[in-house]
């Protein structure tokens, strides 16, 4: 651990902070139908697209149209992508003439691309044309993200709201959410990255000859496009298999940085949305604080433990009287180094962005807990675009229910009483995800033959990385412990957790901000707990480590703990 590491996250902490009113104000201007700078240009685009699209932007929708909605749109796009990826082999922008993508792979990765985790279980620069890349992954990288910042407002419209029976209209929240927020700050994102050195043709791949006589061929391709909404969106699947360890996708310092604040910049812009759209800016600031200190939390207890080296080379150099390295540069980029990739490594799975700077499998045992138990939390760390803030606002509910039972009224949450259905919803949303998760993990762990004949390491290691496999799954992260191979079973299982994790997930927070619309505002009195202070922010910390990380413990206990304690003890996976 080092002066520089410490500082490179006290910059980072600071811009985040900084920007984080100005991107929320901004958000709350679009989705609340208010004028914009872009609106001289945008307006009359919009319009079109509504009266090109048959979109009547003055109806408004209750939950379950919203819902139904969210649910067409996003099947329609994913069976798109899956014929453009079966049918890519006879489709143009295909210098390299790849092949068709396998049923079960294509099934997987439009199932990844539709709900936001661009979970890849292939080699992009080996596997999919320039036409796939951009018009069905890339597209989705937008498609995705917009879906999950409307669901954010959707709900933030429920706290709002009183004695109403709708929450806005799907089409018109995305189409304001692609126009004037996910396409203008990628077209200028993209030009900073190709500005940084990122690649952004058409063109066949380059063969270079090495000085040993050897040809290597160089991929290239619609990079900078692609990368700036995969960072953006917290999509996070990379143009090239190294991902965010590729010099093509991340060159220099500044382009590292650039993506690690672009991950966080709209989830902690929405926080600010919050209060503003509710009346309530304290409130929004409470909720950030929350996320910031889980943040903080998991960037310190990760870097410390990738900031010590290897228990065994430590033990054996001690023996040597030698002095030991000073960390854990096991899968790591060297010009990026151990306080670089801890802060990507958390940043990252803090969000629903799967993509990676270094490799997680490499982590220490401790460093890689981190990373994990981050997507076990539900990625509310922030978290994706939209889900981060909508996973959190379930939190919250269950933190003001608890905090009504501590005192013995009728819990409230901005003016709204929160009755028996809203908790209901609330656990629904939290029991999906454990179940969805332990249960494909113990169903792949007791199938030697299906989910271990793919993993490259035995003991706890081998069962962390199937459990990280559905984890990241189900949390539409992305990232993984790569020493797991693809095979049919877990392209096929994956794609539905994925799906689940997603869909099933929106469809409770939808319904409680249907229920939260209709209720009555109601003032505040004496026993109403305040949401806007630091104690809400400490109580709601300590319901999300509750309700997510004790749920997921006894299963770290036999993957990442197990592996360090044995690890101390001298034995190897």
């Amino acid at each position: 651990m080092s002066a520089n590491g410490w500082l490179q996250f006290a910059v980072y902490s600071v811009i985040l902070l900084a920007v984080t009113r100005p991107v929320g104000l901004y958000l709350a201007r679009v989705l609340e139908g208010q004028r914009t700078w872009l609106d001289p240009v945008l307006r009359p685009v919009e319009r079109l697209i509504y009266r090109l699209a048959a979109i009547r932007a003055d109806k408004e929708m209750n939950w379950r149209e919203y819902a139904f909605a969210m649910l067409g749109f996003s099947a329609v796009s994913l069976i798109v992508t899956y014929a453009i990826e079966r049918l890519q082999a006879i489709l143009p922008w295909n210098p390299q003439h790849l092949a068709g993508v396998g049923p079960d792979l294509a099934w997987n990765t439009a199932a990844s691309f539709t709900t936001n985790t661009n979970w890849q279980f292939y080699t992009p620069e080996a596997t999919m044309s320039y036409l796939t890349e951009m018009a069905g992954l890339a597209t989705h990288n937008f498609f995705s993200a917009a879906v999950g910042i409307v669901v954010a407002v959707a709900i933030i419209r429920g706290i709002k709201r009183t004695s109403a029976s709708t929450i806005g209209n799907f089409w018109v929240d995305t189409t304001r959410t692609l126009l004037y927020v996910l396409l203008p700050a990628c077209v200028i994102y993209a030009l900073l990255l190709v500005a940084q050195g990122v690649p952004q043709n058409l063109h066949a791949y380059t063969v270079a000859h090495t000085l040993e006589g050897q040809a290597q061929t160089i991929g290239q391709g619609p990079v900078a496009s692609q990368e700036a909404i995969k960072m953006l969106g917290t999509n996070g699947g990379g143009f090239f298999n190294a991902n965010s360890a590729h010099p093509f996708e991340n060159p220099t310092p500044l382009a590292n940085f650039l993506q690690i604040l672009s991950i966080f910049i709209i989830p902690a812009g929405l926080t600010y949305t919050l209060g503003r759209m509710t009346g309530s800016p304290g409130h929004g600031w409470a909720v950030f604080a929350a996320m910031y200190i889980l943040f903080a939390a998991g960037f310190v207890t990760s870097y410390w433990a990738e900031s010590h080296p290897h228990p065994l080379i430590h033990n054996a150099v001690q023996t040597r009287t030698l002095t030991a390295p000073g960390g854990n540069m096991e899968g790591k980029e060297v010009r990026n180094g151990i306080a670089e990739s801890a802060l990507f490594a958390t940043i990252t799975t803090d969000a629903s962005c799967g993509a990676v700077n270094g490799m997680h499998d490499s982590f220490t045992p401790l460093g890689g807990l981190v990373p994990l138990t981050n997507i076990m939390l539900g990625e509310v760390i922030f978290g994706g675009v939209g889900s981060g803030l909508y996973g959190m606002l379930i939190f919250v509910v269950q933190a003001v229910f608890i905090a009504g039972l501590m005192v013995g009224r009728t819990p409230e949450y901005l003016g709204k009483k929160i009755e028996a259905y809203d908790v209901k919803m609330a656990m629904l949303y939290v029991l999906i995800f454990p179940l969805i998760i332990l249960s494909l993990t113990a169903i792949f762990i007791l199938s030697p033959n299906v989910g271990l004949a793919t993993t490259n390491n035995p003991g706890p290691h081998g069962f962390s990385e199937v459990l990280y496999a559905f984890t990241s799954g189900a949390g539409n992260n992305g990232s993984a412990f790569a020493g797991l191979g693809p095979n049919w079973w877990y392209n096929i299982a994956i794609g539905w957790d994925m799906l689940i994790g997603r869909f099933l997930m929106m469809l409770p927070v939808l319904a409680l901000a249907g229920h939260l619309a209709q209720k009555k505002s109601i003032p505040p009195s004496p026993g109403t707990f305040p949401v806007n202070t630091p104690l809400f922010s400490v109580l709601l910390v300590g319901v999300v480590l509750i309700l997510g990380a004790l749920t997921f413990f006894p299963a770290l206990s036999l993957g990442p703990i197990l592996e360090h304690l044995l690890l101390k003890a001298g034995q190897l996976f």
